[in-house]
């Protein structure tokens, strides 16, 4: 049997390794490059991974001034850049009707782009992504990190990470 060729077999998931937190966000500010209004990210990974300093690049990326910071306890927080960000944290939420009743999805987001940290503890059409980034430590300063995108409209996130010069030697997933 033959094989696929390889952009068939990897346009929609690459991983790499990060060095360090600047690298980290170095991916995020490639992957806002691409985003367009609508867009929701899910950012997935255990407690102190990355996810926020990813939230960090990614922002400074679509032109955000402001300082970014976890939004565990506030649940979401919004900045203006090129495009509105909508940093959502769910992970004290019980699931997607929790999202629902507290506010944290509305039609302003069709505006922006929404990250989702903790996005797999959401369940049916909100668990829809355009994209999916999961961060695990490698060490103290090296991350792990997964981009994969569900069909074709989100591998220009895939596409931004591949083409990321900060991660050396590394390139897509088998």
């Amino acid at each position: 049997m033959s094989e696929a060729p390889v952009i068939a077999r990897f346009a929609l998931a690459w991983q790499g390794t990060t060095r360090s937190a600047a690298e980290t966000r170095a991916l995020g500010a490639r992957l806002a490059a691409v985003a367009r209004p609508g867009d929701r990210i899910g950012l997935i990974g255990d407690l102190g991974a990355g996810k926020t300093e990813f939230a960090r690049g990614f922002a400074r990326g679509l032109g955000v001034r402001a300082v970014v910071s976890s939004p565990s306890f506030t649940l979401m927080q919004e900045y203006t850049g090129r495009l509105p960000l909508f940093h959502i944290d769910v992970y004290r939420l019980a699931g997607s009707e929790d999202a629902l009743a507290g506010g944290l999805l509305d039609e302003r987001q069709d505006e922006g782009v929404s990250l989702i940290e903790w996005a797999d503890r959401l369940d049916g059409p909100l668990a829809v992504l355009d994209a999916t980034v999961r961060i695990d430590a490698a060490s103290d300063e090296a991350r792990r990190i997964h981009v994969e995108a569900p069909d074709a409209s989100g591998s220009r996130f895939v596409e931004a990470a591949r083409d990321n010069g900060v991660l050396p030697g590394e390139g897509p997933e088998a």
